[in-house]
Parts: structure tokens; sequence; C-alpha cells
């Protein structure tokens, strides 16, 4: 084994998009993995890096949903080993911390330094020159080679697609965890999803799938509201008041089980939307992320208390990923979770700030980088 360069797409500061540069990387060591990316998904999350929402390291490689094959592995790695095919969970599960051993993976220790890219020794495996880079998540998914986390490494099945592989280590968990876990949506609930983009359109297909009644997608976006219909949403409307008086009419006044939040970006308009569309102990399940500067989240305490309505955050849709991300390619392999129509377009790793434009412009439900 040896450094290796690899190509990758960095920020280095907000709104100055993703610059290619050629990268050194180090040798996996203890627990960690080096690898090939076959696939990377175009996350919004990633967006927010270069909008100058997301409190992260710079400079910094993006990505955190890949999928690809281990190239080597460092000192007294178990989990996987070279050859093999994997996905890349963005927050790390070690089993054995206090939230993976309480059935919290998603919440696992190891996963601290999401936003710096830092390993857990306190250096960096990507250089560029002198200077130290860290992949988003501790992935970095929008270069061609990676070092990982161990504990970041699901084992992957030889008949899933790469470009299938990469959306279940965020998108998709996140999106049907959201419905099915966070929210806890049952059978004849009526559901209310905003933004129905690569997460949202897995919210839709979650609380479809824990059987509610009704599926209602608000989204301006006309394809998106086409697309959600194809993922389980019954009515789809472009705004919050269009959707409120359907609401209202089709529960006979009781209003909506739950409203679940994963658009682009989550305003205080919308949060106060989702609330007043929520009927008695209803719950608004807020899984996309706002603008840094602001603060979305801001109610009166009365209108929680009066209907007794809860809000909550979802991280990863409240997945175990070991054992979430293997059951959510079942349901794939079964034809009950619709992953392939997700990939609206496949792009270059060169292509990166195209592909951002055209999620920006409404065009993608989600774009996928194929790496070389």
């Amino acid at each position: 084994m040896s450094t290796i360069t690899t190509r990758a797409a960095i920020a280095r500061a907000a709104h100055r998009g993703w610059e290619m540069v050629d990268l050194q990387l180090d040798d996996p060591k203890e627990h960690e993995v080096r690898v090939k990316f076959a696939a990377s998904g175009l996350c919004h999350s990633d967006d927010h890096i270069t909008q100058g929402d997301a409190p992260v390291r710079m400079p910094v490689v993006g990505g955190h949903e890949g999928a690809g094959i281990v190239e080597s592995v460092g000192p007294n790695v178990t989990r996987v080993k070279p050859g093999d095919r994997v996905v890349c969970s963005y927050i790390p599960a070690c089993g054995a911390c206090r939230p993976c051993s309480t059935g919290h993976q998603n919440m696992c220790v190891k996963g601290l330094n999401a936003g710096t890219g830092m390993f857990l020794d306190g250096t960096f495996r990507f250089h560029l020159g002198d200077e130290d880079l860290g992949g988003f998540c501790t992935v970095g998914s929008f270069s061609q080679y990676a070092v990982i986390s161990e504990w970041a490494a699901i084992p992957l099945a030889d008949d899933i697609p790469w470009e299938v592989a990469c959306l279940v280590g965020c998108g998709v968990p996140t999106g049907w965890g959201s419905a099915v876990y966070a929210a806890g949506v049952r059978a004849g609930d009526t559901v209310v999803v905003f933004g129905s983009g690569g997460v949202g359109s897995n919210a839709v297909q979650g609380a479809k799938y824990a059987g509610a009644k009704n599926v209602v997608v608000v989204d301006p976006v006309e394809f998106k509201r086409e697309m959600a219909t194809v993922f389980g949403a019954t009515h789809t409307f472009a705004t919050a008041k269009e959707a409120h008086e359907f609401v209202v009419e089709t529960t006979w006044g009781q209003l909506a089980d739950h409203a679940i939040l994963t658009p682009g970006v989550v305003t205080e308009e919308m949060v106060n939307s989702a609330l007043q569309m929520t009927g008695k102990g209803g719950k608004v399940t807020i899984t996309g992320v706002g603008k840094l500067t602001e603060k979305a989240a801001h109610f009166h305490a009365g209108a929680l208390i009066g209907y007794q309505r809860q809000v909550r955050g979802a991280l990863f849709g409240d997945c175990n990923p070991l054992y979430d991300v293997p059951r959510l390619l079942g349901l794939y392999r079964a034809g009950q979770l619709k992953l392939d129509e997700l990939v609206t377009r496949k792009y270059s790793l060169d292509q990166v700030n195209e592909a951002y434009k055209d999620l920006a412009d409404g065009k993608n439900i989600r774009g996928v980088i194929i790496h070389d």
C-alpha cells in the first residue's frame, strides 16, 4: 500500500462552487478502509456547504453518499476486506457505544467529526500540498478514492446497481425513516410532506408503506409533484395554503396526523404552516435544515399545548444503518421500494457544478455521479 493521487471536487469557501483538484490520499490506518468509489449521490446537504449554510471546516472534499469497492484496509479491520462492495453510511455505526448499543446507531459517537472530516486520531487523509483536507461526514465521495472509518462501511450485495447503492447511504433511509420511525406513521393516517426531492420522495414512500390513507405533498416544482405520485403521493399541491384547504376538507376539520419537512431549505413560514396543518396529538418532524443565520422553528408555545402537538428533529430518519440499509435494499429487491426512479440523471465528477445547478433549477429528484 502507498499514498495515491485522487481526483476530487472540493469547496474552498462559500459561494465559490466546487473546484476540481488532484489530492494525495494516505493509506488507511487502524479501523480504516480505502474505497474506490463507483457512484456518489448529489445530496442537497453538500449544496449547503457551497451556499454557506453548513458549519464545516474548509476546504473540504464534498460528497457523503458513496458506494464502491474496498481497495485496501488498515490494521484490525474486521467488518470488510479488500474487494468487498460497500455502501458508506454517512454516520458511522460502531455497534458498541451507548447510542449504538441502545438501538440508536444514527447517533453513534464515532460520527463526531462530520463537519471537519478529521479522523479520531486527530489527523486527516486527504492532502493538497501542505494543506490537510477532510471529507464531508468523513466520507468525501466526490473523490475517486477516499479513506473512511471501518464503522462507516456497510457490506453490499452483488446485485445492487451502484447508482442505487449510493443513495441508501443517506437520502433513502433519511426520508423513509422520517416517516416510518421518526414520525411513526400508522395505517389510515393523513401525512403532509413538504418538499419532494431526494429525501422527500422517500418520506412519501415510507408514509405509503406504513399505511397512510392520505399522502399529501407540498412542492412548488411541477416535475417533483408529478414524480411524487410515482412514489405514492395521493395528492400534490404547489403551496401550503392549497394543501391546508384540502387537508381540512378531507379530514372533516381534524387536520393531518403528521407533517414531515424534507425541503431543500426549512423556513419559519414552512414550520408554522406545518404546525397549523397538524391536528390534535399531531407531530411535525423536521428532517431538512435551514439557513445557518436563521431560526426556522419559531412559534408560540400555546400552538403546541392547545392541541398537544409535537415538533421533533430526525437524524438519518432514526434508522440503524447496519440493520436498515440491508432491509431497505431487501424491499427494493422485492419491488416494494422504488429506487431506480429516484435517479433522474447521471453525471461525471467534472460535471458536479452543473449537477447542482440542475438541482437548484428543480430538474432532479436525485443526480448521481458515476466515477470512471
